[in-house]
């Protein structure tokens, strides 16, 4: 058995999932410490891409997912609030419809490696 080599990534960025452990189109929710806090996340896959959102509404900080893990609209193409039903744009967290209008939801950073996502 031979030794892996050390990975290229920098030693502070820790992995949250395998890529393929959210389906293309999909969303997910994950869990890691933010700034020494137990943190939930919204995860979303558009291709090779993820979307990395605090599951937090800006409205009342209630969770977003209406069943765990599910954060998206019927067609896929919005994250709604389960509370109040406003809608947030995938690409921007922007809040489109309902009572929180023009806020955002708070964004992470993240990099897909390595078939990882990993925070940045």
């Amino acid at each position: 058995m031979s030794a892996q080599p050390p990975s290229k990534l920098a030693p502070h960025k820790l992995a949250l999932c395998k890529l393929d452990d959210i389906d293309d189109g999909e969303s997910a929710a994950l869990v890691t410490e933010l700034d020494g806090q137990r943190t939930s996340i919204i995860a979303v896959r558009q291709a090779d891409n993820i979307t990395l959102y605090v599951n937090s509404c800006p409205h009342i900080l209630a969770p977003l997912d209406f069943m765990p893990g599910h954060f998206l609209t019927p067609e896929k193409d919005m994250i709604l609030c389960s509370t109040h039903g406003a809608l947030f744009r995938i690409e921007d967290g922007e809040c489109v419809q309902g009572p929180c209008i023009g806020k955002h939801l708070t964004p992470i950073s993240c990099v897909v490696r390595e078939g990882h996502v990993w925070l940045d």
